[in-house]
């Protein structure tokens, strides 16, 4: 349930499109074309560490990780997955699901800092929040 007070990050609000919201998380995309790229915040306030969560909460988070993380790797085929929870500059707790391909923008580094972000065209972008909100939609 989604608390009265919670309030995305700027930073996640500016860089990223929203897919859905699962039972604890919203489901994030974020708009750069070069790395398939979802951003799953618990709405809850004030969490920074997955440690501020209860653990049945914990629990939660990981099974809405992998729901997204098997949502993107059907509709954006991938070498690896990373996950990531980092927070070193957007505080709030959120994790990172990204889908890499071997001789993408980054690799084999990480995504992040790799250059400027490259916004989906509308119709691509619109059509792969789409796809991604059915596979989540119609997970068990």
């Amino acid at each position: 349930m989604r608390g009265a007070s919670f309030i995305l990050d700027a930073r996640l609000e500016a860089d990223t499109r929203r897919v859905a919201s699962l039972p604890l998380c919203d489901v994030l995309l974020m708009n750069d074309a070069r790395f398939p790229w979802l951003i799953l915040v618990p709405h809850r306030p004030g969490l920074v560490e997955i440690a501020d969560l209860p653990e049945e909460a914990q629990a939660t988070l990981w099974q809405e990780v992998s729901r997204a993380a098997a949502a993107l790797r059907d509709h954006a085929p991938c070498d690896k997955l990373n996950l990531g929870a980092l927070g070193n500059i957007v505080r709030q707790l959120h994790v990172h699901v990204v889908a890499r391909r071997e001789g993408d923008a980054a690799w084999p580094g990480p995504v992040w800092g790799s250059g400027p972000a490259e916004a989906y065209a509308p119709d691509a972008l619109e059509a792969l929040i789409g796809r991604l909100r059915t596979a989540l939609e119609t997970q068990v």
